[in-house]
């Protein structure tokens, strides 16, 4: 069975663009005690710079970080069954210079010195002509990984 679709008939958002404004991912409730919570909230502070929102925190159940802007965080909620996913899974990010990019690559490198679950894969780069991709992923304690890219456009 064929449908026909209108493609000109497309939702449009004269206010804004719409912009993805957060991950949800679901853990252990052992990883939301107040114990591992402290250690993702420093991870994730030291390393990317995102902020806990504590008023949103549930011992055992929720944690939400602010990722640079309120409008835009990671939830991360308690369940029984809580994702499990490959390795290569993740969410991601840009950055604006490839100086910040090996920012928090550095940061993340010297956190694994002192606690070797910090999950790395190194700066690659991928060149399409006219852009150039360069890009890490880190991980640490959530199922995700996290994959932070320069875009570098090519004048």
């Amino acid at each position: 069975m064929t449908t026909s679709i209108d493609r000109a008939d497309k939702p449009t958002f004269p206010s804004r663009t719409p912009r993805i404004n957060h991950v949800a991912t679901s853990v252990p409730a052992e990883l939301l005690d107040e114990e591992h919570r402290g250690l993702l909230a420093d991870f994730y502070e030291h390393v990317f710079g995102f902020q806990e929102l504590p008023t949103m925190t549930q011992d055992r159940r929720r944690l939400i970080f602010s990722v640079f802007d309120v409008e835009q965080f990671l939830f991360l909620i308690a369940e029984d069954e809580p994702m499990r996913c490959p390795r290569l899974d993740h969410w991601g990010f840009s950055v604006g210079s490839e100086a910040e990019l090996d920012e928090i690559l550095r940061r993340a490198k010297a956190y694994r010195e002192h606690d070797d679950r910090v999950d790395i894969i190194d700066k690659k780069t991928e060149d399409h002509g006219m852009l150039a991709i360069t890009a890490i992923y880190v991980k640490y304690l959530l199922p995700m990984m996290v994959e932070v890219q320069y875009w570098d456009y090519k004048r």
